[in-house]
């Protein structure tokens, strides 16, 4: 019998039929639905060779376990926060992920949702089908000449702060240390950076060590002008806070790709108009998801081949 490629995963048609023809020594098992997941490490265990799964969904030790023939795991997209990396490591288990194939459609996006939270535009086109004309409307912000805000100016913030560039934007970024070579304004404190930002842009990693890093006292440092994009993870921000602070009148608004509770979306942030919410398709495109698929192809030939892996973790 085959080893297994077991793809955890949302796969299109198209993308299942490109793994199963590039690799034919693999039999390739497909179950993205997260309650079946026992079942399925269940039936392929032991015959598991590779895994592709998703960082916001990962893949634990115990999970692992029950898999003795894995050599490995590999995220799609760039997080990988819930892949179990200490156990992996101590087991011989090789993990890789999609870097950089969908840098620049999160980009494009975090912009579309700063400015559609600047702008009102969702609530502005709901209120123009309703007939509302805008002398009845109060004036929204322009974008140009903000304060940007970045948590996080990885290679996804860097795209973004490009893109802010083209508006005349100010950029601002908080990170563990400063980027050489770049000419931001560098903040070690994030409080700091929420006070001095009109727009803070989330772009930091998952993961415990960043679990409500954007809290209430974040939020009241952004104070009532402010607006907050979220194009990161949804552990990232206290969304009970956000509530509040939205509610509160504390806050002007905010865009948000990722939230805690998804696929299930934010329940306590569906009434308020001055918040815009997409289902975590930042990063996807054609374009973005066939190029992660080509670099998932890639890293697992290399695995079967012997050679370095195209994108390590």
């Amino acid at each position: 019998m085959k080893p297994v490629l077991l793809a955890l995963n949302f796969l299109s048609p198209g993308h299942l039929a490109q793994l199963a023809r590039a690799f034919p020594t693999l039999e390739l098992a497909y179950e993205p639905d997260t309650t079946r997941w026992a079942e399925a490490i269940a039936t392929f265990g032991p015959r598991v060779q590779v895994v592709l799964t998703i960082g916001s969904t990962g893949l634990s030790a115990a999970q692992m376990q029950a898999m003795p023939g894995l050599k490995l795991v590999s995220a799609l997209g760039a997080g990988y926060e819930n892949i179990d990396l200490a156990h992996a490591r101590a087991h011989g288990i090789q993990v890789a992920n999609g870097a950089g194939t969908n840098d620049e459609c999160v980009a494009d996006h975090a912009m579309g949702l700063l400015l559609a939270s600047l702008r009102g535009i969702v609530r502005l086109d709901r209120l123009t089908r309703a007939g509302v004309w805008r002398t009845a409307l109060p004036l929204p912000p322009h974008v140009s000449h903000k304060r940007l805000g970045i948590v996080g100016l990885g290679t996804i913030g860097a795209r973004i702060a490009q893109r802010a560039l083209g508006f005349e934007m100010e950029v601002g970024y908080h990170n563990r240390r400063p980027r050489e070579g770049l000419a931001y304004r560098y903040f070690d404190d994030l409080l700091a950076l929420a006070t001095w930002a009109d727009v803070l842009l989330v772009a930091t990693p998952g993961g415990a060590d960043t679990r409500h890093l954007v809290n209430a006292e974040v939020l009241e440092a952004l104070g009532a002008n402010g607006h907050l994009v979220n194009i990161a993870r949804g552990s990232v921000v206290d969304t009970a806070a956000l509530a509040a602070a939205i509610r509160g009148g504390r806050l002007a608004g905010a865009g948000l790709d990722v939230y805690e509770s998804e696929p299930l979306p934010p329940a306590e942030l569906l009434d308020l108009d001055a918040v815009v919410l997409t289902p975590h398709v930042g990063g996807w495109s054609p374009e973005a998801v066939q190029a992660s698929v080509d670099r998932f192809v890639a890293n697992v030939r290399c695995h079967l081949e012997g050679r370095p892996l195209i994108s390590p973790v």
